[in-house]
C-alpha cells in the first residue's frame, strides 16, 4: 500500500487554504424531522448529500458520526460510505467519528475497516478511545502511519461524566488525560508541520492551563455553537496550542438545513467568527 501524503501535513494545508472549521453530519432523527425528512435510510441519504453539496468544497473537515448511519443497518453504512466518497472527492477531510477502541485483533480489524485505502469506509481519520490503554491502539496508529491517515484520540472531553476517568490521577501523579496528551506529543515528535495523530478536548471546559496541549498534533474541539462555546471562547481555552485547534460545529450550522444556502452561509460565518477570534486571540 502506497500511503498518502501524511494527514497532519494535508490537515495543516487545509486549515491554511479554507480555515480549521469541521463540520459534523450528525443525522439525529430530531433534525431529520427538522428537516420534513423521514427517519429512515431515503432521509438520511438526502440530509447527507444536502451537507456535503453545501459545504464539502469549502471547509476544511467533516465529520460524519458514524452511529447516526449504522442504526440503519447495512443501507445505512452504504449510505456512509457514498457520503465518505464524496465529501473526499469535493475536497474535504473526512475524520470518521466512531470513536473505537478496543485490543488486539479486534482493534487491528477496526483500523482496517477505516483507515486501510482500499476500505469502502477510508477516511482521513478516525476517533478512537485510549481507555483499554493507549497501548491498546497500536493497531490503528501503526496502519494510521502505512496509509498517511490520522487519529484523533479521546483525551479531554466535553461530556460531564469525562472527568471521573481522564482528570483521575496516576501514581505518576499525572492525570489519564494528560498521560494521553504525554503519547501523542511522543507520536508526533519531530512531524513538521503538524503531526497527524491528534486530541479530541472539548470546547466547552475552560481553563486547561494545567494541560499541555501543545503536543504538535491536531486537536479536534467539540461544542462550539449548540453546547454552549463560541469561537471567542477558544483562545483563553487552549493557549499556544490553538493554532493547531479543529473546532467542531454540528447542530448550529445543521439546523439551518435543508436549504443549501442557508446552510454554506452558517458555515461560512463560524469560520469567519473563528479565523476573527484566532487572530485577535
Amino acid at each position: 500500500m502506497t500511503g498518502l501524503e501524511p494527514f497532519g501535513a494535508r490537515l495543516r494545508r487545509a486549515m491554511d487554504e479554507r480555515g480549521p472549521l469541521c463540520v459534523g453530519i450528525d443525522p439525529h432523527a430530531s433534525l431529520l424531522a427538522e428537516w420534513g425528512l423521514g427517519d429512515d435510510v431515503d432521509g438520511l441519504e438526502r440530509f447527507s448529500r444536502t451537507v456535503v453539496e453545501a459545504v464539502a468544497g469549502r471547509v476544511a473537515v467533516l465529520k460524519p458520526q458514524s452511529a447516526f448511519f449504522e442504526r440503519f443497518g447495512s443501507r445505512g453504512v452504504a449510505v456512509l460510505e457514498t457520503t465518505v466518497r464524496e465529501a473526499r472527492e469535493a475536497g474535504a477531510l473526512v475524520v470518521m467519528d466512531a470513536k473505537r477502541g478496543d485490543i488486539g485483533s479486534t482493534m487491528a480489524a477496526y483500523a482496517e475497516a477505516f483507515l486501510h485505502q482500499d476500505a469502502p469506509l477510508f477516511s482521513d481519520a478516525l476517533t478512537v478511545s485510549p481507555y483499554l490503554g493507549y497501548g491498546s491502539l497500536s493497531p490503528a496508529v501503526a496502519l494510521a502511519r502505512e496509509s498517511g491517515a490520522g487519529l484523533f484520540v479521546l483525551a479531554l472531553t466535553s461530556n460531564p461524566e469525562g472527568g471521573e476517568v481522564q482528570h483521575a490521577v496516576r501514581a505518576d501523579g499525572r492525570t489519564v488525560g494528560a498521560t494521553v496528551l504525554g503519547h501523542l506529543a511522543l507520536e508526533n515528535a519531530g512531524e513538521e508541520p503538524l503531526g497527524s495523530f491528534g486530541a479530541v478536548v472539548g470546547a466547552t471546559l475552560g481553563d486547561l492551563s494545567s494541560y499541555d496541549l501543545d503536543m504538535g498534533g491536531p486537536i479536534l474541539a467539540p461544542g462550539i455553537g449548540a453546547q454552549g462555546a463560541t469561537p471567542a471562547d477558544l483562545p483563553a481555552v487552549f493557549g499556544r496550542a490553538v493554532r493547531n485547534v479543529v473546532p467542531n460545529v454540528s447542530r448550529g450550522v445543521l439546523r439551518h438545513g435543508p436549504d443549501t444556502v442557508a446552510l454554506r452561509d452558517a458555515a461560512e460565518r463560524f469560520a469567519d467568527d473563528i479565523r476573527a477570534a484566532l487572530t485577535s486571540g
